[in-house]
Parts: C-alpha cells; sequence; structure tokens
C-alpha cells in the first residue's frame, strides 16, 4: 500500500451528480473521500450535513473523511458517525473542551483529528496526542474551495512531522498528517517532502477531465501519484 493518500474534497465536485461523482474518482484511483462540512457560522459557507454522508456511504467502501468547520462540533459528531464517517476532525476553535470532543469521536467509533487553520498553533496537539489519529493542516484559510497554497505551511508541517515522529518513537502509534488547501500537481511533491502524508485536492481534481468520459479522473490522479513517486 502505498505511503500516500489522495483525498479528493467533494467541495468542488458536481453536486447535481454527487453519486456519480464520487464513485468515478474512487474508480479513478483516489484513496479517501474528503467532506467539507460548513456551518455558515464558524466560516462563511453553508455545505453539507450528515443526510448527504449517508446517502453516499453505500456507494464506495473508499473512507470517508469528514471536516468539520462548524461550532460548536460536538452536537454534531454523533450524527456523521452514525451516517457512515471513518474519519472526524474538528478545529479546536469549535470546541470548548477538546479532549472531550476527540474522545466523543472514537466512542462514536471513528477515528479522531485536529485541524488547525494557517494561524492556530500547533500546541493544541500536544496534551491529546494519544487520542489523535489524523492531525490535518490547512493550507489555506477555511470557507472556500479553489485558494492558493499558503507556503509557510511547509515550515508548519515540517512542525508537526516533527511532534508526529516523535510520538511514534515513543508510543508506536501511527498519526496520519493530512493537508488541505491549494494542492496541485506542481507543489504535492514539495508539500509531501515538508512530512505530508495525506493530500485533500477539490478543484485540482474535480476541475480536471472531461464530462463526457468515463473515469475521467484517471489523469489527474495518475499526475498527482507520479509527482509523489518523485519522493524519497
Amino acid at each position: 500500500m502505498s505511503r500516500f493518500r489522495i483525498a479528493p474534497s467533494i467541495l468542488s465536485a458536481n453536486f447535481a451528480k454527487l453519486g456519480e461523482e464520487i464513485t468515478d474518482v474512487i474508480a479513478s484511483g483516489a484513496d479517501w473521500i474528503h467532506f467539507d462540512v460548513m456551518d455558515n457560522h464558524y466560516v462563511p459557507n453553508l455545505t453539507i450535513g450528515p443526510l448527504v454522508c449517508e446517502a453516499i456511504r453505500p456507494l464506495t467502501q473508499a473512507v470517508i473523511d469528514v471536516h468539520l468547520m462548524v461550532k460548536p462540533v460536538d452536537r454534531i459528531i454523533p450524527d456523521f458517525a452514525k451516517a457512515g464517517a471513518n474519519i472526524i476532525t474538528f478545529h479546536p476553535e469549535g470546541s470548548e473542551h477538546i479532549d472531550r470532543s476527540l474522545s466523543l469521536i472514537r466512542e462514536s467509533g471513528c477515528k479522531a483529528g485536529l485541524v488547525f487553520n494557517p494561524a492556530t498553533p500547533l500546541a493544541f496537539m500536544d496534551h491529546v496526542m494519544d487520542k489523535l489519529d489524523v492531525v490535518l493542516l490547512m493550507s489555506v484559510n477555511p470557507g472556500f474551495g479553489g485558494q492558493k497554497f499558503i507556503p509557510e505551511t511547509l515550515n508548519k508541517l515540517k512542525l508537526a512531522r516533527q511532534k508526529i515522529d516523535a510520538h511514534k518513537a515513543a508510543t508506536g502509534r501511527e498519526i496520519l498528517l493530512e493537508v488541505d488547501g491549494g494542492v496541485k500537481t506542481d507543489n504535492i511533491a514539495e508539500i509531501a517532502r515538508a512530512g505530508a502524508d495525506t493530500f485533500v485536492a477539490g478543484s485540482a481534481v474535480f476541475g480536471a477531465g472531461r464530462a463526457e468520459d468515463a473515469h475521467r479522473y484517471d489523469g489527474i490522479i495518475a499526475a498527482l501519484r507520479a509527482e509523489l513517486a518523485r519522493v524519497k
């Protein structure tokens, strides 16, 4: 199995035929499906809820990676777990008690993670690493797709990787390091070298290919993997 995972964000998919989009992108070689959940409160946009996750779940065996950009988070965590999410991540700013929210996710049967905005310090992860399965770094400010990658994220990724590797050396536990925002073929290798192993890509994936082509995302996903293959 590849050490890298590609997780297309359905925020950039064609919602008029969302089921087809998801089956196409998985058939084309994607690993996860990334759900961007926004509440028009924590972020200035409103997207999808648990009912969409529930509708999509029977269409794929792929990991459904739910990113909660909502405040507060605790009320909706069990709903997404029941709807079929495999991973649920949230922002520290969205919870009054981060440890409790992480425990709620895990008790609901999902893997748990924290999400860090570009200016949010990584210190929030230091005392809850025993409850983390994923750390997600935003390389854009959350709320909208199609933004440009913020270069300072590379330094933050290196620091997060150091923390994760030190934790693994001490405990043997694996924590994935995911990045979300502006990931493309021309920067994915550099992002991987900085320490990321999981890559959310929305417009870069769903904006590729011709609508009439079956498995039309083959080319872009193959191109992303070819860039990752250059990383030693």
